[in-house]
């Protein structure tokens, strides 16, 4: 699976180069165009393909052999593929899809979907449309949706020469994804070991497959998914793993550089739904204004819902509000700090738990962690909110009036002592900062337990949720240590 590759300066420097001069040659001498190209990687090639007039771009294709003209179309942006694909006739459409890996072909011919993409497959070759047709049939975020069959695989009775021609003939059919693994297979067919071309190479002459292949296979099932195969390539530094159905039949292999995508897609979407974001289906800049609109309003108006919530903790205190209206000057400076580190556990157990460091079980152990991590940060924070209240007051008392200034409020107004709003801050702080960590870090667990995804626990989510209990706590810390001044 080839995906949309980010493009940096010097690609689009050289695609503003070349794009001039493979214009003009497509205008005067089209037939030169793919002796010109022969030694421009196609991803480059597909960064000139883009910078050129789209009416040209068919006419590029048209002018490279079909296995090169599919490799540049791999490495185009989804929405210029997609639109190139669906422009031409289905057989015109299927000459260059049946040129691409099979798992590239099947991600191709999903992102155009409908009649047009059943149309192409009708007119695929037999052979390849049986195996597109297959690879279709599999969730796209399954293993047997990112693997290709382009896959190297020997009896396991064969010698190490035999093996050796054997893997010669695949090479020069056509083009293998993943020719640096070899696969035996037993009588049955089933999976039974695995060595790598070099291996194979250092492998004594005569030896058979059976006694110098690795007989433990790291593989998984074809239904199994993209998370746990990119677990297993990154846990064991493999550069493929095999795809097996129940018979443990091999039907293809998941390779390295699509476990790169499954990784890049999957932390994109954690870090969109950290963000309050539903997951989006397509990059920034191809997502139109309505669905990204769809994409962003409904978590807001969730939040904007919850943060009421604070409205009614605020009446429910406004008669101590109005004893004592210094409280007021530090309600943002408790909920932020219950927000922010409610936000930080959230974030920490979430990745934790996509990297398999936490599981559901060790709800109990991480709990015990937060809640000494909890109180340790909350007694950091209220010291500083202390010395604050405190450090202000004194500036004011020796005649600066920067505490009044700043704050707009004398603290020493109406009786009230500036030690005691200092030790309210500092006890709410430990509180509102211990809660929040607690809450931050339990909600992931939460979340999974009834089948959610973790990342759903969103930072503003939480924050939110913080932000309506920290008031409570805030106000019934004051109503303890300033009780007499509301009375």
């Amino acid at each position: 699976m080839t995906p949309d590759k980010p493009h940096n300066v010097e690609q689009e420097s050289l695609a503003a180069l070349l794009a001039p001069d493979i214009l003009d040659l497509l205008e005067t001498e089209p037939g030169t165009v793919a002796a010109e190209t022969e030694d421009v990687h196609p991803a480059d090639l597909a960064d000139v393909a883009e910078a050129l007039p789209h009416t040209q771009v068919p006419v590029l294709l048209a002018t490279l052999p079909a296995a090169r003209a599919a490799a540049v179309l791999e490495y185009l942006k989804e929405e210029l593929r997609t639109r190139l694909l669906e422009e031409m006739s289905p057989e015109q459409a299927a000459t260059l899809v049946a040129a691409m890996t099979p798992d590239d072909r099947a991600d191709t011919l999903e992102e155009i979907g409908g009649e047009h993409a059943e149309d192409i497959v009708e007119a695929l070759p037999a052979e390849t449309r049986a195996v597109t047709e297959r690879l279709l049939l599999y969730p796209p975020h399954s293993a047997g949706g990112l693997m290709t069959t382009d896959v190297v695989s020997v009896p396991a009775t064969y010698t190490a020469e035999e093996a050796l021609r054997r893997v010669r003939e695949i090479a020069r059919s056509g083009r293998r994804e993943a020719m640096n693994v070899v696969y035996t297979l037993d009588a049955a067919g089933g999976l039974s070991g695995v060595m790598s071309l070099r291996e194979l190479l250092a492998a004594p002459e005569g030896a058979r497959m059976a006694d110098v292949a690795w007989p433990e296979v790291r593989k998984v099932a074809v239904l199994a998914d993209r998370e746990e195969v990119a677990r297993l390539i990154s846990e064991y530094d493999l550069v493929a793993v095999p795809v097996v159905d129940d018979a443990n039949r091999l039907l293809g292999v998941v390779t390295f550089d699509d476990v790169i995508d499954v990784i890049q897609e999957e932390q994109t979407e954690d870090v969109q739904k950290l963000g309050g974001v539903e997951a989006f289906d397509a990059p920034y800049m191809q997502m139109s204004i309505g669905g990204m609109l769809r994409k962003r309003a409904g978590w807001l108006s969730v939040l904007m819902v919850s943060e009421m919530f604070t409205t009614q903790a605020l009446q429910h205190f406004d008669a101590e509000l109005e004893k004592l209206p210094v409280l007021m000057l530090f309600i943002p400076l408790v909920m932020s700090s219950g927000g922010n580190s409610g936000s930080q556990a959230t974030s920490l157990i979430t990745r934790a738990m996509a990297l398999k460091e936490v599981r559901l079980k060790d709800w109990w152990r991480v709990a015990l962690r937060e809640l000494p991590t909890g109180l340790a940060l909350g007694a950091l924070l209220g010291a500083i909110g202390f010395a604050r209240v405190e450090l202000w007051q004194m500036m004011h008392d020796s005649g600066a009036h920067l505490g009044s200034f700043a704050l707009g409020y004398d603290y020493t107004s109406g009786g009230t002592p500036s030690v005691l709003v200092a030790l309210n801050t500092f006890f709410a702080l430990v509180g509102i900062v211990t809660f929040g960590s607690m809450t931050g870090s339990m909600l992931p667990f939460i979340l999974r337990r009834f089948g959610f995804d973790p990342a759903s626990a969103s930072a503003p989510f939480v924050a939110t949720l913080v932000d309506v209990s920290g008031l409570v706590i805030y106000f019934t810390v004051a109503l303890v240590v300033l009780g007499e001044f509301m009375g």
